[in-house]
């Protein structure tokens, strides 16, 4: 038995063809490619750093205002400050030439007194000598080369030190520590004088700094610096074994400053100047007659309270 045919079937090929459903093509890699080369990906990159380079672009504009107006207020503070020290500089120069005159006149006056301090000393031991017998006057002279008050000569040592050629911290130059040890280290090796660029030194004085400059016995000393000692001839050989001056031999090979020691014949030593001693004097007890014990003074026979001073 045969099967009817729908005369609109597409199995009907004498039928009226069937209308054909509706299809898309994509298209393929190449002509995707040369519509679209830019990944979406790099597209959105593309488009962030456009936005970064005119946020860069405002910041660096920002910036270098900034900078402009930064260095035009310095430029004008600098000016400010260059008329200021240009209209002070007169004061200061007129307030600095004081001081050095005045520096140079007061090292006149000190000159003029040691001169005059001198001619005394002499009049002084001449008037003394003429008052003692000889025995006493060579005992008098004695003492006072042993504690530095009398001139003195002999043979000894020298030794010099000196600042480093270009010193620019305070290890290449001399220190007045430097100063002490060479003068410590002489005495124990026997010297019996020690003069420190001509100033003698006795057993009062005293070697210190004052800023960069070294003071002996309260006097400036400026480099180079001379220490003479007048002492036995094992003196130098003695002195030169001794530690302090393997320190400064060390201290040269680091530091660059300049040691030395030799033998000299025939030195000359001035006297130092008097010394301003001061003595301790003794308490007075208060008699215990005059007052009683109800004013606070001890009873008889008690010893009286130690000072605050130290004193009995």
């Amino acid at each position: 038995m045969s099967r009817p045919v729908d005369p609109g079937s597409p199995g009907d090929p004498e039928g009226t063809p069937a209308s054909k459903p509706e299809r898309h093509y994509a298209p393929d890699f190449l002509t995707q490619l040369f519509q679209d080369p830019l990944d979406p990906g790099y597209a959105d990159a593309a488009a962030g750093r456009s936005g970064d380079r005119e946020a860069r672009t405002w910041r660096w504009g920002t910036l270098r205002t900034l900078t402009l107006v930064t260095l035009v207020v310095t430029g004008m503070l600098f000016a400010m400050a260059y008329r200021k020290t240009v209209a002070e500089e007169p004061d200061r120069s007129q307030a600095r030439a004081g001081l050095i005159a005045q520096i140079h006149e007061r090292e006149k006056d000190a000159d003029d007194l040691a001169r005059r301090t001198e001619q005394l000393r002499r009049e002084v031991s001449a008037a003394r000598s003429a008052a003692l017998t000889d025995t006493e006057a060579i005992r008098l002279r004695e003492l006072e080369a042993v504690t530095g008050f009398g001139r003195v000569s002999g043979d000894g040592v020298v030794v010099r030190v000196a600042d480093a050629p270009d010193a620019e911290s305070a290890n290449s130059r001399v220190l007045d520590i430097d100063l002490q040890k060479i003068a410590n280290a002489l005495w124990n090796a026997g010297a019996e004088a020690i003069a420190i660029n001509g100033q003698r030194l006795t057993s009062t004085s005293t070697i210190r700094s004052a800023g960069g400059t070294i003071l002996v016995d309260f006097r400036p000393v400026t480099g180079p610096y001379e220490v003479t000692a007048i002492g036995p001839r094992q003196m130098e050989r003695e002195f030169s074994a001794s530690e302090t001056a393997g320190v400064m031999r060390r201290v040269v090979q680091v530091y660059g400053i300049s040691f030395e020691i030799a033998d000299a014949d025939d030195l000359t030593l001035p006297a130092a100047a008097e010394p301003q001693l001061r003595y301790a004097e003794p308490l007075v007890t208060p008699d215990p007659t005059e007052s009683g014990a109800a004013n606070g003074s001890p009873p008889t026979g008690a010893s009286p309270r130690p000072s605050s001073s130290g004193g009995g």
